[in-house]
């Protein structure tokens, strides 16, 4: 069975909250899958982790670059998902200057798992991450998906060809380039 929509979880998100006293005015949010994907526009991509090179030199700043494009295109929001938790994406997402992406931390692997997208990174001491991949989703339905070629345990590369910002706006702008296929993924539960 394909997957035609994003798997329920919940994530464990942290929010600013003045009311917090002390040095960090942060608190746990629980956030479901519900509340980010119900009713919006969303764009999703998914890498191996923050800090890494490709994802901190081109693949999030590229989306924070073309924010107001894929704006005007009707997304709602563009989602960063890595399975990494809250503290290394909120300490990644100040490093870089991430201001429009929402950084959404996947920690236990679970959204990835069920997206049939978690692979083995141990060849690179990273563990269980998840692949390269970008989606758009409409109220929790996914519409288009772009994963990087080549899916595999501990693969010797990280390609990135498609899971792109520019790939996704041509794609929400009609102009698609020739040759990008849209595989058909498992559900994995």
């Amino acid at each position: 069975m394909a997957i035609e929509r994003v798997p329920d979880v919940v994530f464990k998100t942290r929010v600013r909250d003045e009311s917090v006293e002390g040095s960090n005015p942060y608190r746990w949010e629980d956030q479901t899958t519900q509340d980010i994907f119900g009713g919006k526009k969303v764009v999703v991509f998914s890498l191996p982790g923050a800090f890494t090179p490709t994802c901190s030199s081109n693949h999030l700043p590229r989306y924070e670059e073309l924010y107001d494009e894929f704006k005007a295109q009707g997304v709602d929001t563009i989602i960063c998902l890595s399975v990494n938790d809250a503290f290394v994406m909120f300490q990644w997402g100040l490093k870089i200057g991430a201001k429009n992406v929402f950084l959404l931390p996947d920690g236990n692997g679970e959204f990835t798992r069920k997206m049939g997208m978690l692979v083995d990174k141990s060849n690179l001491g990273f563990g269980m991450r998840s692949w390269r991949y970008s989606m758009l989703v409409n109220d929790g339905a996914i519409e288009k998906m772009f994963v990087e070629p080549d899916f595999a345990d501990n693969a010797g590369g990280d390609p990135f060809e498609v899971s792109d910002a520019d790939t996704m706006l041509a794609y929400l702008k009609g102009t698609e380039a020739a040759g990008v296929s849209e595989p058909r993924l498992e559900f994995v539960g």
